[in-house]
This record gives C-alpha cells, sequence and structure tokens, in this order.
C-alpha cells in the first residue's frame, strides 16, 4: 500500500551567529494507533504511526524524538537551535513499515 506523508518545515533563511531561532515542523501523515477495528470485517487495524523523528543541523543530531501512540495524527514539533554556521538543516519521520519521509533547508549565518 503506498502512503503519502507531506512534510513542511519553517525556518528563518537567515540568523546571526550565536542567534537562538525557532524550527516548526508539520507531517501530514493517516495515523493509525492500532486501536480501532475496521467496521466491515471487525478485525484490529493495525498500528501505522510516525515512530521516529531525527533533526540534524549540517550533519550534527540537534533533535531526536521516539514518538508512540499517544502521538496525535499530523505531529508538530517546535524547537530551538543556536546557529553556528552556514548549512543544512536536515529532519526525518519514520513510520511503523520503515518508510522514512525527509524534507531539508538551508539557513545562512551572517
Amino acid at each position: 500500500m503506498a502512503k503519502k506523508a507531506k512534510a513542511r518545515v519553517k525556518a528563518p533563511k537567515s540568523v546571526k551567529k550565536g542567534e537562538i531561532f525557532q524550527i516548526k515542523t508539520l507531517i501530514s501523515h493517516k495515523m493509525e494507533s492500532g486501536q480501532r477495528k475496521d467496521k466491515k470485517t471487525g478485525k484490529k487495524i493495525p498500528q501505522m504511526i510516525i515512530n521516529k523523528f531525527v533533526a540534524t543541523y549540517n550533519g550534527e543530531t540537534v533533535l531526536e524524538a521516539d514518538w508512540f501512540p499517544s502521538v496525535s495524527a499530523n505531529p508538530y514539533t517546535a524547537f530551538y537551535v543556536v546557529a553556528k554556521e552556514s548549512g543544512k538543516l536536515d529532519f526525518s519521520w519514520t513510520d511503523d513499515s520503515g518508510e522514512i519521509f525527509k524534507k531539508s533547508t538551508k539557513i545562512k549565518v551572517t
């Protein structure tokens, strides 16, 4: 079954060196807790959630989170990072099937 997820990231394009800046992420993903039953068959619908989130700044992990069935659908995450140098912010979300959804953005440090 092909799953579609849409990841969005909001981060400033430019910040001053040493400045603390906020990053906001959101991924649209059809989350299934594993607690519901199919109304037609009565069988339990298997769990399918985003269970891991990783954010890196120039290859260095700045946030890593393991998520569990109580995580909301379309999980939103906001966190802060200190601007050290210009570079790349990479984000990845992994679901229960092992599928990885990725998004990247660049930041300029002045």
